[in-house]
């Protein structure tokens, strides 16, 4: 995928069966389970999971923008006057992802290749 554009989704919940059957129902997306969330495919090129975190946000959504280094991207964002809130944590595909909030307070996810990632 070519970076700076929204490669994932993720719907957060309390209930992942519930939400997912509401999804599923609402637009006609494909449900499926997984290992790490519940798999969601739109029909279109950007997939994305369910989950069920278990603690506090219990409800959010966010997507995901590819970038070539998450840390890099983290930074950039905290320059531009926003503010990290997680990561990079490194997943066991070699890749990481982190959050961070814009000047308005919205949560954005960046994702890319694990580059020294420590979760």
């Amino acid at each position: 995928m070519t970076t700076n554009q929204i490669c994932h989704f993720e719907i957060g919940c309390r209930d992942r069966t519930k939400t997912a059957d509401f999804y599923a129902k609402m637009f006609a997306w494909t449900i499926n389970p997984d290992p790490h969330g519940t798999a969601v495919r739109t029909g279109g090129d950007i997939g994305g999971h369910i989950n069920a975190l278990g603690h506090e946000p219990h409800t959010y959504t966010i997507f995901y923008v590819m970038v070539d280094d998450v840390e890099t991207a983290l930074e950039k964002a905290v320059s531009l006057g926003g503010r990290r809130i997680v990561g990079p944590v490194a997943l066991p595909n070699n890749t990481s992802f982190g959050w961070f909030a814009d000047p308005e307070g919205n949560t954005i996810g960046v994702y890319g290749e694990a580059k020294g990632a420590a979760s």
